[in-house]
């Protein structure tokens, strides 16, 4: 959801690392980025949580590998 909700006012994601814990929007607006970005018209719940799965997954391994850390990469990949 951290990740949607800055994608969604046009923020910088290269930069930005997810925080554990911290609470941010309300469960309507969650759902609701999860209904706009999962990419299916009218998703069943199932669908959602492979989504959020999926998402989750992907956005862990990038926050883990070297080959996002802007301070190894610097200015080579910018918004890549």
């Amino acid at each position: 959801f951290q990740y949607l909700k800055r994608f969604n006012q046009g923020c910088d994601l290269d930069t930005f690392r997810y925080e554990a814990l911290s609470v941010e929007g309300s469960p309507a607006e969650c759902l609701q980025l999860f209904l706009l970005h999962c990419g299916i018209v009218d998703p069943s719940w199932a669908e959602l949580r492979n989504f959020t799965c999926f998402l989750n997954i992907q956005l862990r391994d990038c926050e883990a590998s070297v080959f996002c850390d802007p301070v190894f990469v610097q200015d080579t990949l910018n918004g890549f």
